[in-house]
């Protein structure tokens, strides 16, 4: 499940924070608006957030696919190509 996500474009899908080292973003969820090497960027109904990939656990689609945001460090296009571990 998780090698698919890595694959996969995030922009777009529905994402929920479900555990960060910063606690008051726990709970966070919206819509991936942009992905850089280090950040997602969320839409929410308060507004954007900006969060840091390596400092959260992400829920998507509200399903049971969650990733560590560490394993999607890096630039969208090298992970896309990149092998899963």
């Amino acid at each position: 499940m998780t090698k698919e996500l890595m694959k996969k474009e995030l922009i777009g899908m529905s994402a929920t924070i479900i555990d960060s080292r910063n606690k008051s973003n726990i709970g966070i969820n919206g819509k991936i608006i942009d992905e850089t090497k280090n950040c997602i960027m969320i839409k929410t109904e308060k507004g954007e957030k900006k969060m840091i990939k390596d400092n959260i656990t992400i829920e998507f689609d509200g399903s049971r696919k969650v990733i560590e945001g560490s394993m999607l460090s890096g630039r969208p296009e090298e992970r896309i190509k990149r092998k899963a571990r």
